[in-house]
């Protein structure tokens, strides 16, 4: 076994590889840039090094810099995680001239598997289902354009050393094949250096299902089941589980098969992931193959009880596979959410700045139910620009799928993010989603179920009046709370009113409470009367709750006379007034909102890569007008409608804070 394990990596997946190292007993070295100096996965690591700037191309991805951080730190092996190095070849070849340990497959299978071209080549000869497309050389975009249109539309141009959904691009005609066809490359390589782009059929309404390989340096080489990862948005994975509940056992069979063989054939040792594409009437195609650990592979632990980190170490320690395929068993259910800091009210923008508060559900087993949360996040920690906008992997297991979505739903409810834009109430929303919870997913369920982006939920019925309680007993603790400090009651609670009215924007709930010393009764004017339960203090920012027998996990944040709720991807703003308050609240004017139609603002904290437009342009709806690039990704900013350009406010290749004015609209 080694004796210093490196990690080329940062985050959450540094802070993963150095609990499996520590149970080893493995010492670790982290590596960091200027940006990480104070990062998590460098206060758990037993020694750190610097290696660089900041950006990632002058320091986690360069590899003078990190190769000296490997001479430097005498580690006999290194574990490059996902992304970064991680599939770069040279990296493995570089570390075995030096006498290091890789701990990943050898350089050639990389090298073949990480040409997406090349691999699908290899792939077909060794059998495997294959996409029909063109793997040739493309010089430009009329050419892909017409290679395209000789495929058939719809068709997906992708980068050939492309992956985590970058340089990728739908094309449903010739001119969105050519637009594409820039683009893809463009984004391709300013991300991996290689700007070549291959064109494959693009399957309607795919799942996307993987298959995870493990083989030594034995000759033995084995499955573990597939991952359902077909809850996307751009290509990028946002939900994944294990085993999916689409395939029949003939079909896992099948695939995992194929992923054997394609491993034997490019002689694999280590972890790695063969991903498949499969249409509605379970035809599965060869999409790539990672040759590395994945981001999701913390659901197939869930389900094996095997630690994919360890097994990676033990192969590259020369061990033998401890298990063949019959040993392997898939145990329950799993779920992973990638919880990002996007803010999906902002079209799932990234936001970037400080955790003021990051409190993530408790781990563990309970109830039958386990929760794990991958994370290399801390209070007061700092969201980078720099990096990848992925917080934590939250996970949970339960002996069927319904319990794991449940558990799911549970710990996002408890888990409490502050001070950047988050995806927490998009997950939140999606465990609820009918259609999720059936199973019928595709890879187009984002676009799908929210054509017009999310925009939140609005709990209706039982769901509403449960929030409605809670919120009316919260404000009489409050009230309670508030009575004693100015010396208005000593220790007499029923000089607090019983009678109130809920307000929800213009949505009256006229109320009456009764108290006794094990809860509240909340009766809804012409409605429910639910028993509320359970602890809250003021200043608590989780309320746990029983209400109407059904238990609620909600966020809590004092509003003048009520408060703001967030629970499963609803937030609502609840005012608690007397009823003589409501009458006069009622004759408030509403203040409205100022008038920024006349400009574009930036969405999201970036770099402005492209001007598509000048002063005095007539631009139409959907027109693109500017281009912002931000943690490694490309967002193109379109008219909502017919317009003139009257100024440009920002310049090409300024960097630009949320709501910066790029450009202003003049009257028609």
């Amino acid at each position: 076994m080694f004796r210093k394990l490196l990690i080329a990596n940062r985050g959450e997946i540094a802070c993963r590889i150095i609990r499996t190292a520590r149970r080893l007993g493995i010492a670790t070295v982290a590596i960091h840039s200027d940006a990480d100096r104070r990062a998590l996965h460098v206060r758990e690591a037993d020694e750190a090094l610097h290696v660089g700037p900041s950006p990632a191309a002058e320091s986690y991805i360069d590899l003078a810099r990190v190769m000296a951080a490997v001479r430097a730190s005498g580690a006999d092996a290194v574990h490059p995680g996902y992304g970064f190095l991680s599939e770069n070849p040279a990296f493995a070849e570089a570390l075995a001239a030096e006498g290091v340990a890789f701990v990943g497959p050898p350089a050639a299978a990389i090298r073949v598997m990480g040409d997406k071209i090349t691999s699908k080549r290899i792939a077909a000869a060794a059998g495997v289902s294959t996409v029909p497309g063109h793997t040739g050389p493309i010089t430009d975009a009329d050419k892909a354009a017409r290679i395209a249109a000789g495929i058939g539309y719809p068709v997906m141009l992708k980068a050939s050393a492309g992956g985590g959904g970058k340089g990728m691009r739908i094309a449903w005609n010739d001119d969105e094949a050519r637009a594409g066809f820039a683009a893809a490359g463009r984004e391709a390589a300013a991300s991996f250096g290689d700007d070549r782009i291959f064109i494959e059929k693009y399957v309607t309404r795919p799942r996307h299902i993987e298959i995870q390989v493990l083989a030594d340096m034995h000759g033995n080489c084995i499955h573990l089941g597939e991952r359902e990862c077909s809850i996307q948005r751009r290509n990028q994975k946002v939900v994944e589980e294990a085993p999916s509940p689409f395939l029949d056992d003939d079909t896992r069979r099948a695939m995992g098969a194929q992923a054997v063989a394609l491993a034997r054939a490019v002689g694999y040792a280590s972890a790695g992931t063969v991903e498949f594409i499969v249409d509605d009437a379970r035809n599965f195609y060869f999409l790539e193959m990672n040759t590395r650990l994945q981001v999701e592979h913390p659901v197939t632990e869930l389900v094996t009880g095997l630690d994919l980190v360890e097994q990676m170490i033990r192969i590259a320690a020369g061990e033998r596979l401890a298990f063949a395929q019959d040993d392997i068993r898939l145990d329950g259910w799993a779920m992973e959410s990638r919880v990002y800091a996007e803010d999906p009210l902002r079209g799932f923008l990234p936001s970037t700045g400080r955790l003021s508060r990051y409190r993530p559900p408790p781990e563990g087993s309970h109830d039958g139910r386990k929760v794990r949360n991958d994370t290399g996040a801390f209070e007061g920690g700092e969201i980078s620009r720099f990096y990848d906008p992925m917080i934590a992997k939250l996970c949970t297991w339960a002996p069927d799928r319904a319990g794991a979505i449940e558990a799911m739903a549970d710990a996002l409810d408890g888990f409490e993010i502050e001070g950047i834009g988050h995806n927490l109430p998009f997950l939140s929303a999606l465990m609820e989603h009918p259609r999720f919870r059936a199973g019928r997913l595709t890879t187009a369920f984002i676009a799908e179920e929210w054509p017009d982006g999310f925009h939140g939920t609005d709990p209706a019925g039982d769901a509403l009046h449960r929030l409605v309680a809670a919120a009316a007993v919260l404000h009489r603790i409050a009230e309670i709370r508030r009575a004693r400090i100015s010396g208005r009651i000593d220790h007499h609670e029923r000089h607090v009113g019983c009678d109130w009215v809920a307000v929800i924007g213009r949505a009256e709930y006229p109320l009456v409470l009764k108290a006794d010393p094990d809860g509240t009764d909340v009766h809804i004017a012409g409605g429910d009367v639910l028993r509320v339960e359970g602890e809250w203090q003021p200043g608590r920012t989780l309320a746990r709750l029983v209400v109407g027998g059904v238990p609620l996990v909600v966020k809590v944040e004092p509003l003048t006379g009520g408060f703001r709720l967030r629970w499963r991807g609803a937030d609502l703003a609840i005012r608690l007034y007397t009823p003589r308050q409501a009458e006069l609240a009622r004759l408030m004017p509403v203040k409205a909102p100022p008038d920024a139609s006349r400009q574009l603002r930036c969405p999201m904290p970036g770099l402005l890569v492209d001007l598509h437009v000048a002063e005095g342009d007539r631009v139409e709806a959907g027109q693109a007008l500017a281009t912002v690039a931000a943690m490694k990704m490309e967002n193109v900013l379109r008219a909502e409608r017919p317009a003139r350009i009257a100024r440009l406010a920002a310049t090409l290749g300024q960097t630009l804070a949320v709501d910066e004015v790029i450009l202003e609209f003049g009257a028609e």
